[in-house]
């Protein structure tokens, strides 16, 4: 009783002043920087496939910094196709739905639905709870190469590439690691990166096939240079596979499988 009459006098929440809550943000954020300037591995984007690799590997205890260009998480992964938000999967990746607690319905034979949103949030949720850490409006610049193998990225803020040329002479700054996983998407940011110098090939996507698109991605995930490892979307457009469309068990899958790729890579660089 008297708690209530105290929380009526005072009101309902907690006496805090503004620079304090200035200072827990800066103080945190910049954690997540010190602890993770230097990781087991980056992974770039937090569509489906980065963000399944990345809680795999945390769960693996492994430390992991994802960073996202967008100010949120999920990538595509939010939306099923057309502006339409109902998400699909092919069995058996309704498994990993089944792992992360999230409902479904069954929409045809080997066919499985449900809203997005529950699909992502709690993706998102798994990830963290993990211990995953994330850098969001955090855009790729390049690649830390050294003795012959990525060895980290550089990274800058997203706002930065959209100021005018005379006022963007803002340097990045770098984040190392034994791995990096380019989950960037079509965009295949890293893998172009090696592109430009001659130490990779990019094909660039080839039109639908949903049942050969599915299959191929999750084969054809993998490394691409000696510690760069293609997950998600950026598998399909650096081998020219076929696209799959709006369904995404092979994001699901790409993304276990290039976990399970990265953990073997870090065992075999610490042996």
């Amino acid at each position: 009783m008297q708690e209530a009459v105290t929380a009526q006098r005072r009101g309902m929440f907690a006496e805090v002043r503004e620079v304090e809550i200035t200072r827990a943000i800066a103080a945190e954020f910049h954690s997540v920087l010190e602890e993770r300037a230097e990781s087991d591995v980056i992974i770039i984007g937090a569509g489906p496939a980065g963000l399944t690799a990345g809680r795999d590997l945390s769960n693996m205890g492994f430390r992991v910094l994802v960073i996202e260009q967008n100010n949120y998480l999920g990538g595509g992964y939010w939306l099923g196709g057309y502006m339409m938000n109902p998400v699909t999967v092919r069995d058996p990746a309704q498994k990993i739905w089944d792992e992360l607690g999230i409902p479904y319905k069954k929409a045809g034979e080997g066919l499985y639905i449900t809203p997005g949103p529950h699909a992502v949030s709690k993706l998102i949720a798994g990830a963290c709870d993990a211990g995953v850490k994330f850098l969001n409006l955090t855009k790729f610049d390049d690649l830390v190469m050294r003795g012959g193998r990525v060895a980290g990225v550089v990274a800058n803020w997203m706002p930065v590439s959209a100021l005018p040329r005379n006022i963007t002479c803002v340097d990045p700054v770098a984040f190392e690691s034994k791995v990096v996983i380019d989950a960037s998407g079509h965009d295949s940011v890293a893998v172009k990166r090696l592109v430009d110098r001659g130490l990779a090939e990019w094909k660039g996507m080839d039109p639908m096939h949903v049942s050969e698109g599915e299959e191929h991605v999750v084969d054809k995930t993998g490394e691409v240079y000696p510690g760069l490892v293609a997950a998600g979307m950026s598998v399909t457009e650096t081998h020219g596979l076929a696209r799959m469309g709006p369904t995404f068990g092979s994001m699901l899958y790409s993304g276990k499988r290039a976990a399970e790729i990265t953990a073997q890579k870090i065992r075999e660089l610490e042996r």
